[in-house]
């Protein structure tokens, strides 16, 4: 599970999987239509997104991360699903809050899932 292309798609099924959860607990503030291939598509830019521009941000960020003893991981987990709606309107995130719970609820499911491929 160590070769960059599996660590990918794993990403990608947690994103998929998170923003399918976040849509099922958030109703009204994020959407997909109710379709599979938007859930797909839109964990896809996500892993891109958290592989590319999330690093980049954290380090740009880090004193206010620092400073908030890793809260402001939250934000900036938001914004990654806020500029995520942006790039694919299929996705609709209603407001920054809805994507800041959105985010939260990502990194939860990218927990439990890493928690769960650790120990086995």
């Amino acid at each position: 599970m160590n070769r960059p292309s599996s660590r990918f798609l794993i990403r990608w099924f947690v994103s998929g999987l998170g923003l399918w959860i976040a849509a099922g607990l958030l109703e009204g503030r994020v959407t997909y239509d109710s379709r599979l291939p938007v859930i797909v598509v839109a964990g896809f830019i996500l892993a891109v997104v958290n592989t590319v521009i999330k690093p980049i941000i954290t380090i740009l960020s880090l004193p206010a991360i620092l400073f908030s003893l890793g809260l402001f991981m939250i934000v900036i987990n938001g914004l990654m699903v806020l500029l995520v709606s942006k790039l694919y309107p299929q996705l609709y995130v209603r407001n920054f809050g809805a994507a800041m719970l959105a985010g939260l609820c990502i990194g939860l499911v990218n927990y439990l899932v890493s928690t769960i491929l650790e120990g086995s």
